[in-house]
């Protein structure tokens, strides 16, 4: 009978603590949907980061190296100067 009653105590309890643990306010659930939101950010944060350095370099390129910024101007604008052939592909 004691066997019994500790059985039903351990399933009651378990069962309160699982609803406990994943019904409440801050539940494991929402801790890990805010764990894999927060590497998902943290990856993201990296990508713009390496973007932005990308850019950096990039400006700074472009605005120190005259032949850069030509070629770019040439490229991007179509620009050209006086007297040069310029094909524009349909």
């Amino acid at each position: 009978m004691e066997k019994k009653n500790f059985l039903r105590f351990v399933i009651i309890a378990t069962a309160i603590f699982l609803v406990v643990l994943l019904v409440k306010k801050d539940s494991v659930l929402r801790w890990i949907q805010t764990g894999f939101e927060l590497r998902r950010q943290r990856k993201e944060i990296e990508y713009y980061e390496k973007q932005i350095r990308d850019l950096d370099s990039r400006i700074e390129g472009l605005s120190t190296n005259r032949d850069t910024l030509e070629a770019y101007a040439r490229e991007q604008f179509l620009f050209s100067e006086p007297g040069d052939d310029v094909y524009l592909e349909p």
